[in-house]
């Protein structure tokens, strides 16, 4: 595939979502994600959108609260001076809010387009954004899935990312994937038994790595170096209908239960997907004209 700015071209890219793979970038020492740039960055970006925490974390702890549960000891300015010998995590949402990241999250999101095309994924990509991940050596992040799709780049540090196959029921059953897409607060938890079950890549400057829309995955980062990678993360139109399928599954689940039946699962290719999807559209907007 020709045209590409930011990813490598001769990579084939058909099995988007369906199962993780590791391609290249041609974004090493790009401006934007220099230290001395980040050091400028971050302490001016809005408070909600950078999150750091410091403490070693586990693969079974809650990613979604560690900035709340393992609070900073030092300031972010700190943080980014120290993060060879404090065990220390940041994550930024949204760094192309500041200018200097606008450039590439344009060109990145130029890049998903084709991407998306390539795999004859039709419609437009929907919620671009980008996350930056800063993070001290050996920090780990824990186990999650994600309501999108991802693509994430390493420019400093190594990882070893293990990525679970999606829409296994061994690893994040049914149930728990229709409260995680309903944002009810039930989370996927961590399942050693299912470890067995990942595939681990090797991750290192340079690098990209898919991981498919609702692809479990954990990661850790090498003992060599402070890690920083960014990701850029989007829905497309095959990801929102599943998403649209398992609300309806975790709506309709309690009164099924009350007839002794459970709803057919919501899956990536699963019969009924559409269905749901076009029914869940349409409960809204019935909701809507209700209210």
């Amino acid at each position: 595939m020709q045209g590409l700015k930011c990813f490598e071209a001769e990579t084939s890219y058909e099995s988007l979502d369906r199962e993780a793979f590791v391609f290249r970038h041609t974004l090493l020492g790009h401006p934007a994600l220099s230290l001395d740039n980040l050091s400028a960055v971050l302490p001016r970006l809005p408070s909600d959108q950078v999150f750091h925490s410091n403490g070693r974390l586990e693969k079974g702890d809650n990613f979604d609260r560690a900035h709340l549960e393992h609070r900073p000891e030092l300031s972010l300015e700190a943080t980014l001076e120290q993060l060879r010998t404090t065990d220390a995590y940041i994550m930024v949402r949204k760094p192309e809010a500041d200018a200097s990241f606008q450039p590439l999250m344009r060109d990145l999101l130029d890049d998903v387009r084709s991407i998306a095309r390539a795999a004859g994924i039709d419609g437009e990509i929907e919620d671009p954004m980008l996350y930056m991940f800063i993070a001290s050596p050996n920090s780990v992040t824990p186990f999650h899935i994600d309501r999108y799709s991802t693509f994430l780049l390493q420019f400093r540090g190594s990882k070893e990312v293990t990525v679970f196959p999606p829409w296994d029921a061994r690893v994040v059953s049914d149930e728990d994937a229709e409260h995680f897409f309903a944002c009810s607060g039930r989370r996927p938890a961590w399942r050693p038994e299912t470890a067995e079950l990942g595939q681990t890549f090797g991750f290192n400057p340079g690098q990209v790595l898919h991981i498919p829309f609702a692809a479990g995955h954990h990661v850790r980062n090498g003992s060599d170096d402070v890690s920083i990678s960014l990701s850029i993360i989007f829905n497309t139109e095959r990801t929102r209908e599943l998403m649209r399928a398992l609300m309806f599954n975790h709506h309709s689940r309690p009164w099924m239960r009350k007839l002794g039946m459970s709803p057919r699962r919501a899956a990536m290719d699963a019969p009924g997907v559409t269905m749901k999807s076009g029914l869940w559209n349409s409960a809204k907007r019935l909701s809507g004209l209700l209210r």
